[in-house]
């Protein structure tokens, strides 16, 4: 009986140590898959790439690899991420989205809150709102969004009456124009180009940025308030359960960062300002 019991024990140990190195190479198998590196496309506007760069390099000690995918205009970004073709971008306000959502019947969302860059207005011709002459053309982003807030930022300067309670105000929406001003709407990538054709184009920071214009230059600014939080940029997801992705909040969370607002200040020239810890 005691041959009987060894030989039960041998059977036993060369079936244990035949078993264990599966158990092994499945434990690290599983290792290896948990601390697998993340890979995300986030869908930039080019003048952001030494922000998002530097995010990048950061993230990558965290095991994220961002893979920064390049836009020149605003039309681009919301349907590439419909599509799937990134998961994340950061170029936009909640206006222009909730213009998007509505018209692409979209559901994409605000994951975390970027900066605020008020619109400006420059010129080649003219030296002040003050020298504008009658009839002179001015050129404004063609996007409802971002054509309301031009407008706004010129009626701000009484160059126009605005009729009240509209949020995202077009030239039809004008209700007094003394000096007989002409609107050229343009794709917001084209306000800087046609400085040269008209009077006063309104620009965008980030267009602006990209055209080399100098925010000292400007010869209007947009004024920051309470009512300027529908122009606050964010990282955007394509649905609400985005949300809660771990990864997300790891992006959102490296951004929103002194070193980025650093960055940031740096980048624009002071025209920009973070807007996660903005005080409205």
């Amino acid at each position: 009986s005691s041959d009987l019991f060894m030989k039960f024990w041998k059977k036993a140990i060369l079936t244990f140590a035949l078993i264990l190195p599966v158990f092994v190479l499945a434990a690290c198998g599983k290792s290896a898959s948990s601390t697998k590196n993340t890979t995300v496309k986030v869908g930039i506007m080019s003048t952001d790439k030494e922000i998002w760069t530097d995010i990048q390099s950061r993230l990558k000690k965290q095991g994220v690899t961002i893979k920064l995918v390049q836009f020149t205009d605003y039309n681009q970004p919301n349907q590439a991420l419909e599509d799937g073709d990134i998961q994340l971008n950061a170029f936009q306000h909640h206006n222009f989205l909730d213009n998007w959502n509505k018209k692409h019947n979209t559901k994409i969302v605000d994951i975390g809150a970027t900066y605020i860059g008020p619109m400006r207005a420059y010129s080649n011709k003219i030296k002040s709102l003050k020298d504008v002459k009658n009839g002179d053309q001015i050129s404004v982003p063609n996007d409802p969004s971002n054509e309301g807030r031009a407008l706004q930022l010129l009626a701000q300067n009484g160059l126009l009456t605005l009729k009240k309670g509209v949020a995202s105000p077009t030239i039809r929406d004008i209700t007094e124009n003394k000096l007989n001003l002409k609107f050229t709407e343009l794709d917001a990538a084209q306000t800087a180009r046609s400085l040269n054709d008209v009077a006063v184009a309104v620009v965008n920071n980030d267009i602006a940025a990209a055209a080399n214009l100098k925010p000292a230059n400007a010869i209007a600014v947009e004024k920051i308030t309470k009512a300027s939080k529908p122009w606050v940029n964010f990282i955007a997801a394509k649905s609400a359960k985005d949300k809660d992705n771990a990864t997300y909040k790891k992006i959102v969370k490296a951004y929103q960062t002194q070193r980025t607002a650093d960055l940031l200040k740096k980048v624009y020239k002071g025209s920009t300002l973070p807007a996660w810890n903005y005080k409205f």
